[in-house]
């Protein structure tokens, strides 16, 4: 028993000084190929085993013929252990390049395809994680596009939609400074609409910002889904006396939800009044809500007698106003935009859809717990 922990203890030391002296190489080698890595390893295991080999045996008092056979038998092992080290790590590396020009593709803007042949598990998972982001990536390039296009085109709406109203306004207060007003009241009053229209467009602008940067602050409290649509209908009543347009809330279930009650109000005035200046005279605006599972379900319909179906995917997107005859006196295609920001920074959803005779606003949010 004594012996073989004797043995045993020379055999580790030698192994460790083995070890010891390997992991100083690699810290050395630390930058260099993988080859190099892996041949520095199997170098270390051959090294470990000769030199454990060397101090038993010298302890041990081994005849020199024992102690060649038992060195050449290590050798033999060490080429063998190197050839194979260098064969793997060529392998290995050969298979990283290839994953790394695969993954540049679709850096510069192209897709992910796997390089063929056979794969480790670690670098078939590696090509699977890659390709998922590059698919990732390819979504985020496609919404990026599609927001620069829609910033483009707000940016065209916004500069008509300003220089209109600011036009009639400069050409009225030149008429009032000149003396030549002939009624100048209703050029006050005139003046008085056009500011009150800036002023809206101004405050869109505003918190569509705060929306796309995140900075929307929301104050939940806990209401009913039917005082909040009975002020909404009380605040875009006068609108529809004046376009001759019914108000109907009729199918409203008392249901409990907590959001921001100010947020929420803008929300259904936008959808409102965007229902109401679509709708013909003598048409009918409907509001109603309902439990859908774990969620209530805000709807608002209207008259406008439909979307196209190719211009329903981009309803809520920032500066889309749809086609000429849908696109009312003022606005500058922010107010459903508005709409979806807020709702989804309650955690809800902004849907459309064409219903007979019209199209369906709805907007789910999560019930109260």
């Amino acid at each position: 028993m004594r012996d073989a922990l004797l043995i045993a203890l020379f055999a580790f030391l030698g192994a460790t000084t083995a070890g010891v002296l390997g992991a100083g190489v690699l810290l050395l080698i630390r930058r260099r190929s993988l080859t190099a890595h892996m041949a520095v390893v199997a170098a270390v295991a051959v090294a470990a085993m000769l030199a454990g080999t060397l101090a038993v045996a010298r302890a041990m008092f081994l005849s020199p013929h024992d102690l060649s056979v038992v060195t050449t038998v290590v050798a033999m092992a060490a080429v063998v252990s190197l050839v194979t080290a260098l064969l793997l790590g060529r392998w290995v590396v050969a298979r990283s390049r290839e994953l790394a020009l695969a993954a540049r593709s679709f850096g510069d803007g192209g897709d992910f395809a796997a390089p063929d042949g056979p794969a480790a598990a670690e670098f078939a998972a590696l090509s699977r994680e890659l390709e998922a982001t590059s698919v990732r990536l390819a979504e985020s390039r496609d919404r990026e596009r599609a927001l620069e296009s829609s910033r483009r085109e707000l940016v065209a709406w916004i500069s008509h939609d300003l220089r209109t109203p600011l036009a009639g306004l400069r050409a009225m207060a030149e008429a009032l400074e000149d003396g030549v007003a002939a009624d100048p009241d209703r050029y006050l009053r005139q003046i008085r609409t056009e500011v009150e229209r800036l002023n809206e467009m101004v405050g869109d602008l505003f918190e569509l910002s705060r929306i796309h940067a995140g900075a929307l602050s929301l104050s939940p409290a806990r209401m009913s889904v039917y005082d909040l649509v009975g002020d909404a209908l009380a605040g875009a009543d006068p609108l529809a006396r004046e376009h001759g347009v019914r108000l109907v809330g009729d199918g409203v279930e008392p249901v409990p939800v907590e959001v921001d009650g100010r947020e929420m109000s803008r929300v259904l005035g936008n959808l409102l009044v965007n229902a109401i200046r679509r709708t013909p005279a003598d048409g009918t605006v409907a509001v109603s809500a309902r439990r859908a599972g774990k969620g209530v379900v805000l709807s608002v319909t209207d008259g406008c007698g439909g979307i196209p179906e190719e211009d329903l995917p981009r309803v809520f997107d920032t500066g889309w106003r749809g086609s000429d005859a849908r696109t009312p006196p003022a606005g500058a295609g922010l107010g459903l935009a508005i709409v979806r920001g807020i709702v989804e920074a309650h955690r809800g959803r902004a849907d459309v859809r064409n219903v007979d005779g019209g199209c369906r606003f709805e907007v789910t949010l999560p019930v109260a717990g």
